[in-house]
């Protein structure tokens, strides 16, 4: 869980999307379901909860960076940009971008047609100045912006709640690629990363003591039950969350408690005792090496923001030479 999602924390485009992927996932070894369907309407409230918990630190702390340095970061955006999200959901924290800065533009970009539109009418009634143009396309995949945006803007891109470390390190050079493809030769990009740090928190923050955390992940096996006619027993498996050292990594899953076999729509899986099926990775960083990173794929790392206790970073990034 990062503040969420590879995805984008919105609903998915429907039931043969979601039936596709837990057939596929099951299918393979090892077993998955990709994070993002974790975010029905009932895994959604979920996650606001956990975003509560005295453990989850990752929320509070980038929203109060957020807050401290959104003149700072209106002065180095400068006047009549393009504020570009990846990823938008409901445009919370942007929220704070668009009231400090001077903007031409909001670009949103979400998987979710009708999740997005919903945001954007709600945005174009609470700043009626405020040009609104969202994009429904998987952030991953957007290689233009809209035709009309005209060229000359500054686009700064924002992508926020370390999003980015549900990514792959092959995943995230290649959004950092296309992202500086998309904001251009003097663009920028303001990303949200979580910093590596004692993996006692790192394990706490992802196993909540109230359990909330637990209920959000294994409530993806109720909404198999619900929307696709699966038989999961929940009682029968276990959240497990636990930080991978080599890899600078979170890894979560869900473990079966027994031997046991699954129908999916008429399809059956066999389980073994402590068989998982994961559904996330949460990398962590350090800041020289998301550097580097940023560096690879033509931009430079310009500014660093932390809290005091140095457990989340935004960062901005300034375009530099486009890769090769």
């Amino acid at each position: 869980m990062n503040d969420h999602a590879t995805v984008e924390r919105s609903p998915d485009p429907g039931r043969e999307v979601f039936l596709q992927a837990v057939l596929g996932g099951l299918s393979e070894r090892p077993r998955s379901i990709p994070a993002r369907f974790l975010y029905d309407s009932r895994g959604s409230a979920l996650f606001d909860t956990i975003c509560a918990q005295p453990e989850y630190y990752l929320t509070r702390t980038e929203t109060g960076i957020l807050e401290a340095r959104a003149a700072e970061i209106a002065g180095l955006a400068g006047p009549g940009c393009a504020l570009v999200e990846f990823g938008s959901g409901s445009s919370t924290k942007s929220r704070l971008l668009i009231e400090a800065m001077d903007l031409a533009v909001y670009v949103p970009i979400d998987i979710s047609r009708l999740h997005l539109d919903q945001t954007a009418a709600q945005l174009r009634l609470d700043y009626p100045e405020l040009r609104v143009q969202p994009v429904a396309a998987n952030f991953m995949k957007v290689e233009a912006l809209p035709a009309d945006i005209d060229d000359a803007i500054r686009r700064v891109g924002f992508f926020p709640g370390s999003t980015i470390g549900n990514l792959t390190p092959e995943e995230s050079d290649a959004f950092l690629r296309r992202a500086r493809r998309l904001v251009g030769a003097d663009g920028a990009m303001l990303i949200g990363i979580d910093l590596r740090k004692d993996p006692t928190l790192l394990t706490a923050a992802y196993n909540d003591a109230a359990g909330v955390t637990a209920r959000f992940t294994l409530n993806l096996l109720r909404r198999a039950n619900r929307e696709l006619g699966a038989d999961f027993d929940p009682g029968a498996w276990q959240h497990e969350a636990f930080y991978n050292a080599r890899l600078g990594r979170m890894e979560i899953y869900i473990r079966s408690l027994r031997g046991q076999t699954v129908s999916v729509a008429g399809r059956s899986f066999a389980f073994q005792p402590d068989e998982r099926i994961h559904t996330e990775y949460s990398y962590k960083y350090d800041p020289h090496e998301f550097a580097e990173s940023a560096h690879r794929a033509g931009f430079r790392l310009a500014e660093l923001w932390t809290d005091p206790a140095e457990l989340f970073a935004v960062v901005w990034l300034e375009a530099g030479p486009a890769p090769r």
